[in-house]
Parts: C-alpha cells; structure tokens; sequence
C-alpha cells in the first residue's frame, strides 16, 4: 500500500525564496518527504489552462465550457430573472466570464467591479455549487447573462506575466502523519488567522514582511494549496505535471485495486458520484467524498464507489412474446381462472392468466402464490421461466420468481383468442 502522497503549491504572490525555505522546515520537521519540486509559469499556466483545470467545477462555467453546454437550472433562472432559460440562449444573451470580458471590451479587475455591484444589487442567482449567474449592462451593452464572473480576477492572479507557481511533491507516512494532520497542522486552516503558529499558513502569517510577502496573508490569499486527499493529488498530479495514472505510484494502486483508468480521468473533474443504498443512494462531489482520507482507507472508497451500480428497474414484456426455454420473465398479468392443482395430490397449482396480448398457463409451486391467483386479480411475475409440459408452454413461478398483487396494469383486457399454452410446440 503506498504513503499518502500530495501536490502543494506556493500561489503566485507567496513564491519567495524564503517562503520556500519556510515550506522545507515545516515539512523536514513533519516527516514529510519531498519527491519532487519546481516552478510553472504563468504563460504555462495561462496556455494550458492549468488553474482552469484546477478549480474546475468554477472554471467549467467561467472559461471552458460555453453557456449551451450548461445545465441550468430554468426554473432558478427564471425566477431570479423573469425571463425563460431558452430564450436567453437563443439570443445569444448568454456568456460566460471570459467571452464576458471580450464583449464588454472590459479586464478580470473591470469584470469583478461589475460583478460585485450585481451582487449588491441582488442581480444574481445561485444555480449550483460553484455555479452562478449576474445579470450584468455596461455602456449601453446588455443585458447579458454572465456565468462565474468571480473567476477571472482569481484566475489573473495566476496568468499574469512574470509570475508562476512553486510546486512540491510530498509523501508521508499515515502511520506517523493523517491526513487530516496534514491538512490542518502542516498546511493549516483556509483562513491563516485560525492557523497554528507552526503551520505553513501560520508562519506567513507570522512573519509575512521577513519572508518577503507583499501583503498580509487573509482567507483569499493564503499563500499556499494543498491536495485535499490522495485521489486529488493524484488529480492535481495529472493536471499540473502531466503525470498518467499508470505511471504514478498512487494512481497504479488505484488501478491495481480494480478502479477503471477511464473513471480516475472522469473523476478527476470532480463529478458527483452516487454510493450507498441501492435505493436511496449519497450523492456527492467525488473529492468531498474522499477528503482527508488516509491512502488506503482513500483507495477503498474508491474501489466502493467505482462497484456501486442502482437496482435496475424490471423490464415488463408482453405474454405473446413468451418463447419456449425463456429465462427471466417478467409479465403483469390479470387472472382469468382461479389456481387449481394440477393433478389431484400433486403440489403444482396453475392458474390461466394473461394481458391485452395473449393467456397463458402459470405454474405455482408454494400455497402463497397461489393463493393471489383469484379470477380477476392483477399479478406482478418477475423472473419466471417457461417448462415445455408435453410440448405445451408453462411459464413457472418457483422459489427463485416473484409473484405479488398488482395495484394496476396497463391494459384493460384481456386478448383471450390468443392462447399460447394451447399451442403444440414440436421439441428436438
């Protein structure tokens, strides 16, 4: 089982050489090995999309996808706007952030000026987690509908020229270290003021004018990221580096461990992923899911998740599709003659059911089943199987069937001229 293993970076404005210095003591005193380090540009960054990548349940909305590509919510839309979903996108009255800059003729700094006076002015809906649209006007331009305006001021933080990232790729013992601690103790809350003194965001705080920061560290700029859970490392790995799962030391675990190659990549854009209950399954971001796991309580989960599959709904057909030698079948019937036993002192009973395509004989093998079987009663018959009794179908409920009362069917009667047990099938 490997360690635990994550991807931290310095963000633009924390990448000083004594902030670098800061994040090898902090990590040599933990038992946190360093694998690999080294800086990303912001030309880099700005091509590849990298921070796009990165925050990319934001992002999606902001910068990669297009309006007609999102699933908003049109009731949300419209009752925050009072116009229809549809007809805003027809119009073309629909961008996203970054087509929002190119239209307004307007930088990331402009958009976010725009976007906190829609904010203040209630001209904004929330549609989803990370997901938000702003009716926004300016200069005689407008309406439109801006999806994510927030992003691009954070985005340009990492895109403008002369500024990069330093990364680090860290591994440590869960036996010494968790992942939580980690989280928590080395890296430190979100908001530095909550950090402890030792943390990496604790120290900034600390002693940001020595470490040659050029402003006081606060909740948005916090100086540094770390994976929330091995997965999104390996994630963050895949992003950043290049890296393939196949060849990562995490990411080959994972597919040892049975996760399919295709559903890391799907999952590392962070969908929500169902588990749980067959019936009444969780629903939840991926990476939420498995945060501040250790690595192989992470890689279990995951495995669970990657098996968990919905109960199918039964696929009912139809009783003139019933062939001699079928397995499964699955029939809503109404009954036409009360169950009798087949031959005196024998234990089958059979009833002649049928639906609005045919009759059949059904055969029953316990008293219970036999019992719903009353002229005139509506039958639900999952997984029967036909027995050909001297060339003669039966369609057989036994232990392994269902046989429940119906509340309803879809038919009103019954097409009794068409018998398919009374037919004589010539058997091999």
């Amino acid at each position: 089982m490997p360690k635990n293993s994550a991807f931290v970076f310095l963000k633009p404005l924390a990448v000083t050489d004594k902030m670098k210095e800061t994040v090898k003591e902090v990590f040599e005193k933990r038992g946190i090995s360093i694998l690999k380090e080294g800086q990303i540009d912001a030309a880099d960054i700005d091509k590849k999309q990298l921070i796009d990548k990165h925050y990319y349940a934001i992002a999606s909305k902001a910068t990669l996808l297009k309006p007609d590509k999102l699933n908003v919510p049109a009731d949300k839309f419209k009752a925050q706007f009072g116009v229809e979903w549809d007809d805003v996108l027809k119009e073309g009255k629909a961008l996203n952030a970054a087509d929002a800059c190119e239209t307004f003729g307007i930088d990331a700094d402009q958009l976010a000026e725009m976007w906190a006076e829609c904010k203040k002015s209630k001209n904004l809906v929330k549609l989803g987690g990370g997901f938000y649209c702003g009716k926004l006007e300016r200069d005689g331009k407008g309406p439109f509908y801006v999806f994510n305006g927030f992003f691009m001021t954070m985005r340009a933080g990492f895109v403008k020229e002369g500024t990069c990232i330093y990364y680090y790729v860290v591994e440590f013992d869960p036996k010494e270290l968790s992942w939580a601690d980690f989280r928590g103790k080395v890296l430190g809350p979100t908001d530095p003021a909550d950090a402890p003194k030792d943390s990496l965001r604790g120290a900034a705080l600390a002693s940001w004018k020595d470490l040659g920061l050029p402003s006081e560290p606060n909740v948005g700029e916090n100086c540094c990221h770390a994976s929330a859970s091995p997965f999104e490392g390996l994630c963050e790995r895949m992003n950043w580096l290049g890296v393939r799962a196949d060849r990562d030391p995490w990411g080959k675990a994972l597919l040892d461990a049975g996760v399919r190659l295709k559903t890391i990549k799907d999952w590392s854009q962070d969908p929500v992923v169902q588990f749980g209950s067959t019936l009444e399954p969780t629903s939840k971001s991926i990476w939420d899911t498995v945060e501040d796991l250790d690595s192989r309580e992470c890689i279990a989960k995951c495995v669970d998740i990657d098996g968990w599959r919905p109960l199918r709904k039964a696929k009912f057909s139809k009783v003139k599709k019933i062939n001699p030698e079928q397995k499964g079948v699955n029939v809503m019937l109404k009954c036409l003659k009360n169950a009798e036993k087949e031959v005196e002192g024998s234990q089958i009973q059979e009833a002649l059911c049928g639906d609005d395509t045919g009759t059949v004989v059904l055969s029953l093998r316990s008293d219970e089943t036999s019992a719903l079987c009353k002229e005139g009663a509506l039958l639900r018959v999952q997984n029967a199987h036909v027995r050909m009794v001297k060339g003669h179908i039966r369609l057989v409920a036994d232990k392994w069937s269902a046989v429940k009362a119906a509340d309803s069917v879809e038919f009103e009667t019954v097409d009794e001229s068409n018998n398919i047990s009374s037919l004589e099938y010539e058997l091999n």
